[in-house]
């Protein structure tokens, strides 16, 4: 099924809304934004807040973020974002992810490529 307008700016907020509960320190409301699957795996927020901050310093703390394009990788939505760390480094993010039953959007992982 193709992505709607809408999807694509739900997706958006979803990680607009992520990376600033991280820059606030808010584990909770971070973690709110992640799938069942990413919940599972981490079991807390704290945990996930920590793994973030140790594993992803780029997006726990952008200098800058850029939205680049919408794919699709194996039938799942792919979000493409630049981003700038604190040492002026470029990292492309990809976000995969996930249509909830109610129909909001969760994350269901993430990697970072040097660019």
């Amino acid at each position: 099924m193709p992505l709607t307008e809408n999807d694509r700016l739900a997706i958006r907020s979803v990680i607009e809304q992520q990376i600033m509960a991280f820059q606030q320190e808010d584990a909770k409301v971070a973690f709110s934004f992640a799938s069942l699957g990413i919940k599972y795996k981490f079991k807390t927020a704290d945990d996930f807040m920590n793994m973030v901050k140790i594993s992803y310093p780029a997006i726990y703390c952008p200098r800058s973020v850029l939205f680049d394009e919408l794919i699709m990788i194996e039938g799942q939505p792919a979000q493409m974002v630049w981003l700038l760390n604190t040492l002026g480094n470029l990292l492309k993010a990809t976000y995969l992810m996930e249509k909830q039953p109610d129909g909001s959007w969760k994350i269901d992982g993430c990697f970072l490529v040097d660019n």
